[in-house]
């Protein structure tokens, strides 16, 4: 099971150099038919809206597989629920049109999601079956001409093909489906072939504020072995030709378009490429074998046009839930059984939504206490014995690295100092911070909804915009994301006391090292979500709270103090394994560069 990177190239690098850098200096310092079917009141029923002015409808006429089609009109016919409404053209007898009702489209000229949210439109979509005849010819269902007819939320497209009749059959019904049949009569009249090739050509448009964000969410997803197995494909190809898919959708980052097939595409192949600026996102392309039946073509689809909402994506049950890219394994579970019931609970008190993502970061905080009290608590300890640590660096400053790390180790292990279990904290925020970058992206009960001056907290929020574009940055300034970088440089300065400066010419400062990070926050998070911006404001500025509360409330220092040097007096504690490890390799090397200082001085 495979999810979503859910990084764009600007966020992954940044990611990557804070991921890097975070544990570098952690390894120096150690630190079923429900919804309501009617049609428009101002329409009669079943009334069929046309797009030309010639009411006529005739069947196709196709005198030779190769030839052009010919038509005298092109219609659309509409079908309407609470959830979707859809508009069925007569040419290729597809779905030309899909809006969903109940949700709204980013508008770049007001800021807010206030358009129609329409998945099909435009032509971005078309799709239809190739067969190929028994002179080797292709025909697409695409180029052909229907005729309509309508029975309630019911259409029936129907085109003759040579004398073959194909009928395409659509229902409207709850829960965002379209029920979508494939009837044929005396197509094996015609084909050679005992399969038929389903062709899908897509152009996803642009729904969302963040661009880049919304880009990299949209992709390739589908499922294989009965449901059971789910993959993506954000590259530019996805191959499958072994398997047999049990439906195949386009995902983007908030709504997705699934079309199942009864019996499953074979050997399927697809690609997608980029498209750098304007309305759209991606060009998708997809082919699909369905097998022919003695010739004829009957099997039963179901198009699925729904937001990606965790519950309604589970009650289908058919691994649509993947398709919510939560993280994997532990990132996901995190997730789903822990951050998005907890957002649930407290958004049902009635509450703004970023004072539930406040409250949401005073639970963590809770629950991580008693790990971040031995953490401030190490801290201190550390802090103390500063001077013990600053007269052994004075005592072998000219001797071998490894006589004085020696010696520095002897210190904090005389005083009861646990310097590893500083990494604790650190390793248990690592899955939370990305289990928090997959959700306040994807929540979709957050998107469009707005905070102080964040118009979207799953969005990026750039009330200050630049006249020009930054590398790695963009063309504004998140105020989250600012704010977020003070509380952390504040938090920074507070704790850099603690770290232990290089003693061996030539190492980097770890403090400078450290006043880093605060500037890759503000990268990496300027074109995140700011609702991520603004739990982590409200971490960070709890950790300096804490620390304030503990060293003047809580911890005495000349206790500390006293503690240590009572632990000086008493037989020192036996080494851990990990730290007669890291003793053994420092003896080894230490032996290792003797040999090449004395191989050296031979020379």
């Amino acid at each position: 099971m495979q999810q979503n990177n859910g990084l764009d190239k600007n966020q992954l690098i940044s990611f990557v150099l804070f991921s890097v850098l975070i544990f570098g200096a952690m390894f120096y310092f150690n630190t079923k038919q429900t919804a309501e079917q009617q049609l428009k009141n101002a329409q009669s029923t079943n009334q069929v809206t046309q797009t030309a002015p010639n009411p006529v409808t005739k069947p196709a006429i196709v005198a030779n597989l190769n030839d052009s089609v010919k038509t005298t009109s092109i219609q659309q016919v509409q079908l309407k629920n609470k959830e979707l409404t859809v508009a069925i053209s007569t040419l290729g007898g597809q779905l030309s049109t899909v809006e969903l009702n109940e949700y709204k489209a980013y508008n770049k000229k007001s800021d807010v999601n206030d358009k129609k949210l329409l998945l099909f439109d435009q032509n971005n979509s078309s799709y239809g079956f190739q067969f190929k005849d028994k002179t080797g010819k292709t025909f697409n269902t695409k180029d052909l001409v229907f005729t309509p007819t309508q029975s309630g939320n019911t259409v029936t497209m129907q085109a003759n093909v040579n004398g073959a009749v194909i009928q395409f059959i659509y229902t409207l019904l709850g829960k965002y489906t379209v029920d979508f049949n494939v009837k044929t009569q005396g197509l094996s009249q015609l084909v050679a072939d005992s399969n038929a090739e389903f062709v899908w050509d897509y152009t996803a448009r642009q729904h969302e504020k963040g661009r880049s964000q919304e880009q990299t969410h949209t992709e390739f997803n589908y499922a294989f072995d009965n449901y059971s197995n789910f993959d993506y494909d954000g590259r530019t190809t996805m191959e499958e030709p072994d398997e047999t898919l049990n439906w195949l959708s386009v995902k983007q980052q908030f709504f997705a378009m699934v079309i199942e097939p009864k019996n499953g595409f074979k050997k399927s192949h697809g690609n997608q490429d980029m498209i750098e600026e304007g309305d759209f996102l991606k060009k998708f392309n997809f082919n699909g074998q369905v097998d022919l039946a003695g010739g004829e073509l009957n099997e039963d689809f179901k198009w699925y046009f729904m937001p990606l909402d965790l519950p309604l994506l589970k009650s289908y049950d058919k691994n649509f839930d993947e398709l919510l890219p939560l993280g994997w394994s532990f990132i996901g579970s995190l997730n789903r059984w822990f951050f998005i019931p907890m957002y649930n609970l407290i958004s049902s008190w009635g509450i703004a939504a970023g004072w539930v993502i406040f409250l949401m970061t005073i639970i963590v905080k809770i629950i991580l206490s008693p790990v971040m009290f031995k953490q401030h608590k190490l801290s201190a300890m550390m802090r103390v014995i500063r001077p013990e640590i600053d007269e052994v660096n004075a005592k072998y400053k000219g001797a071998d690295a490894m006589k004085k790390q020696q010696e520095t180790m002897a210190v904090y292990r005389k005083a009861g100092v646990n310097q590893m279990a500083g990494c604790l904290p650190g390793l248990l925020q690592v899955p939370i911070f990305y289990a928090l970058f997959r959700f306040f992206p994807n929540m979709i009960d957050l998107r469009g909804k707005s905070f102080w001056f964040a118009k979207d907290l799953t969005a990026y929020d750039d009330v200050i915009k630049l006249p020009f574009s930054i590398p790695l940055l963009g063309d504004h300034l998140s105020i989250f994301a600012i704010a977020c970088t003070v509380v952390i440089l504040i938090y920074t300065v507070m704790t850099a006391g603690n770290i232990q400066q290089p003693t061996q010419e030539g190492m980097p400062n770890m403090k400078v090292i450290m006043y880093i990070f605060p500037i890759t926050f503000l990268f990496f998070l300027n074109t995140s979500a700011s609702g991520l911006s603004w739990y982590y404001f409200v971490s960070n500025a709890i950790n300096i709270l804490i620390i304030l509360v503990i060293k003047y409330w809580i911890l005495d220092e000349k206790k500390i103090h006293a503690q240590i040097q009572a632990n000086k007096l008493k037989e020192p504690k036996k080494e851990g394994k990990l730290q007669k490890r890291m003793r053994d390799m420092m003896e080894k090397a230490q032996e290792q560069q003797k040999i090449q200082q004395q191989q050296a001085k031979k020379k």
